[in-house]
C-alpha cells in the first residue's frame, strides 16, 4: 500500500541535501567544539559555517543566534530568561511551549483573538502593564496557518519599551523571515519543520538583548545556552537554512497552489466542511477543516488505513482529553474542535496524492457519516 505524508506541521522528514551534510559530520567531525586541537577546531569552524547560514535564514548576525534543542527550549529561554520575574502578554493561540514557560512568570496576561485566530494589535496595546517586560506573539500558527501581524506589535512593543518575542516556528522557511524588519527582539526556530533532524533549533537574539540563560554549566553559546554543541545538528539546521533560502519562495507557490486545490475539492465535494482559520493570510502549506457531524478521530484512523496521514492538531498536545485550545480560542465549541483536522503539505505531496487525499476524504466522511445519522451534516447557504 501506497503511503502519504501530510503532517509536515507536526515534523519533516530530513532531506537527502541535509542528511549529506549531517552524516560526515556524524562519523568525522566528532571533536568538542571548545577544544583547542585540530579535532576541536574543526569541529568549531562547523559550527560557525552552521551558526552563519542559520542566521541568513533570518537576515540576523551570526553571533545573535544561539543553538538549542529544539523550539520548545528557544520558546523557554526567551520567556523564563528575559521576563521570569515580570509580566509578560501573550495570546491564547500560542504553542504549548510559550503557555507553559509564560505560565511560570510572575503574571501573564492572555490576549484573545478573533475568529479567523488574528490577535488584534490594540488588545495586545491594552495588555500592557507598568511591570510587563516581555510580549509573546506566535508568528505562523501551527494549527491552522495563521499569520499574525508581528511587525505592528513590534512597534507597540518598541513603543513601550518592553521586549517581543516571536515563536517562528511554523513560520521560519514558510515566508519571507527578517528579523530587523519584523522588529522582534527574540525568534524560534526549530530544525525539524524544516527537513532537518530533531533536537535541534536556534533562538534569535537581538544584539545588545541581556538574557539569563536557563541551563548552567559552561560558557558556550556566548554565556547563554551551556552544554556542548550539538554540531551534527547545527550543521543539519544551517544546511536546511540554506536550502529555504535557495529554494523556500517557489516551494512555498508550489505548496499554495496544492493546498487551494485541496480546500476548493473537500468544499466542492463534501458537504457541511468549513476551512477554520479563512479569510487570514495563511502559511501556504496549512489547511484546517472542520466536517460538522463527525469525530475526527475515527476519520484519522479511516484514513491511515487508507494509507494517509494527517491530524487533528498540534502534536504536541495528543493524546489530551481537552479538544484544542487553539479552536475553542476561535470561537468553535468542544463537538466542531473535535470535528477538524489539520492537513500540512511538504516537498514530498504533489496534485496526484492531494487528488487521492480528496477520494479518501469524500469516501470517509460519507460512510462516517451513515453510521452516525444523529448527527446530520448543515447544509450551509
Amino acid at each position: 500500500m501506497l503511503r502519504y505524508y501530510f503532517d509536515h506541521n507536526a515534523t519533516t522528514p530530513v532531506s537527502p541535501e541535509v542528511l549529506e551534510a549531517m552524516v560526515p559530520v556524524l562519523a568525522e567531525v566528532y571533536g568538542n567544539a571548545s577544544s583547542l586541537h585540530h579535532f576541536g577546531q574543526a569541529a568549531r569552524k562547523r559550527l560557525d559555517e552552521a551558526r552563519r547560514q542559520t542566521a541568513s535564514l533570518l537576515g540576523a548576525a551570526p553571533e545573535e543566534i544561539v543553538f538549542t534543542s529544539g523550539g520548545t527550549e528557544a520558546d523557554n529561554l526567551a520567556l523564563l530568561g528575559f521576563g521570569r520575574d515580570a509580566h509578560a502578554i501573550t495570546t491564547t493561540v500560542e504553542h504549548p511551549a510559550v503557555l507553559a514557560a509564560a505560565a511560570q512568570l510572575a503574571s501573564a496576561t492572555y490576549v484573545p483573538v478573533d475568529s479567523r485566530g488574528l490577535v488584534d494589535p490594540d488588545d495586545i496595546r491594552g495588555a500592557l502593564r507598568p511591570d510587563t517586560k516581555i510580549i509573546s506573539v506566535i508568528h505562523a500558527n501551527n494549527e491552522l496557518g495563521t499569520i499574525q501581524p508581528i511587525d505592528e506589535i513590534a512597534e507597540i512593543a518598541r513603543e513601550a519599551g518592553v521586549a517581543f518575542h516571536s515563536d517562528g516556528v511554523q513560520a521560519a522557511g514558510k515566508i519571507a523571515v527578517d528579523v530587523n524588519r519584523l522588529g522582534v527582539t527574540l525568534y524560534s526556530i526549530a530544525g525539524h519543520k524544516l527537513y532537518a533532524p530533531k533536537g535541534v533549533g536556534a533562538l534569535y537574539v537581538r544584539k545588545g538583548t541581556q538574557l539569563a540563560p536557563i541551563l548552567h554549566g559552561g560558557n558556550h553559546e556566548r554565556n547563554r545556552r551551556a552544554g556542548t554543541e550539538n554540531v551534527p545538528g547545527a550543521v543539519a539546521l544551517g544546511r536546511a537554512a540554506q536550502w529555504m533560502m535557495e529554494h523556500g519562495p517557489a516551494e512555498s507557490r508550489r505548496l499554495e497552489t496544492l493546498r487551494d486545490r485541496l480546500e476548493a475539492s473537500v468544499l466542492d465535494r463534501i458537504p457541511g466542511v468549513r476551512v477554520n482559520g479563512a479569510g487570514a493570510l495563511r502559511v501556504s502549506n496549512t489547511s484546517n477543516l472542520r466536517f460538522d457531524g463527525i469525530d475526527t478521530e475515527p476519520l484519522l484512523i479511516a484514513l491511515d488505513l487508507r494509507g494517509f496521514a494527517v491530524s487533528s492538531g498540534s502534536a504536541c498536545s495528543s493524546g489530551a482529553s481537552e479538544p484544542s485550545h487553539v479552536l475553542t480560542a476561535i470561537g468553535l465549541t468542544k463537538e466542531q474542535a473535535r470535528s477538524s483536522l489539520r492537513i500540512s503539505l511538504g516537498r514530498s505531496n504533489d496534485a496526484g496524492q492531494i487528488d487521492a487525499l480528496v477520494d479518501a476524504l469524500t469516501e470517509c466522511v460519507a460512510r462516517l457519516r451513515k453510521l452516525a445519522p444523529s448527527k446530520p451534516a448543515p447544509a450551509y447557504a
